[in-house]
């Protein structure tokens, strides 16, 4: 019985997960989707989206606390190209998800050993899918408050019209 058992071994040593995690992560990173193996696709995104957490909170604290996060996600990347895109780019594109940042797309199977395959990628760069969103999530307002305030002004301006055409 496997009670309590969360993480996937992926029929590795924990070292060798561990370096195969931090590479995928890196790759993930760097190109914004990859192809993988469905097993493979669900342990990287449990092993990214803190990593992703922890560089988007990087600006809205101190620079101590920001530094830690950096160094945090330095001992689990090991990639300096990684950590500095990460940081940069990344996290300034999903500074306002509150998670969810990674898609599994389910491919089919491989040809060679028919294993399930999966693209697993980073939500905010799909122009696909967000092509028919708007960009800036804009606020609702009632139609009766507008339309008060609007016609408010509206003769107040027409009579000093009127006065100004009289003189």
């Amino acid at each position: 019985m496997r009670h309590g058992k969360k993480i996937n071994h992926l029929g590795r040593k924990s070292a060798h997960r561990k370096a195969m995690l931090a590479n995928m992560a890196c790759s993930l990173i760097e190109h914004k989707r990859i192809n993988t193996t469905v097993a493979k696709a669900k342990a990287l995104k449990q092993f990214v989206e803190p990593l992703i957490t922890k560089a988007k909170t990087e600006n809205n604290q101190t620079a101590e606390k920001g530094m830690h996060n950096r160094r945090v996600v330095f001992s689990n990347l090991r990639s300096k190209e990684a950590i500095t895109e990460l940081f940069g780019t990344v996290a300034e594109k999903v500074g306002d998800r509150p998670g969810g940042y990674t898609r599994i797309i389910k491919l089919g199977n491989r040809l060679g050993d028919n294993a399930d395959m999966a693209m697993i990628e980073l939500v905010d760069f799909n122009e696909l899918y967000n092509a028919g969103q708007p960009k800036k999530k804009t606020t609702r307002r009632s139609r009766r408050g507008a339309g008060k305030k609007a016609d408010a002004p509206a003769p107040a301006v027409a009579e000093t019209k009127t006065d100004d055409s009289e003189e």
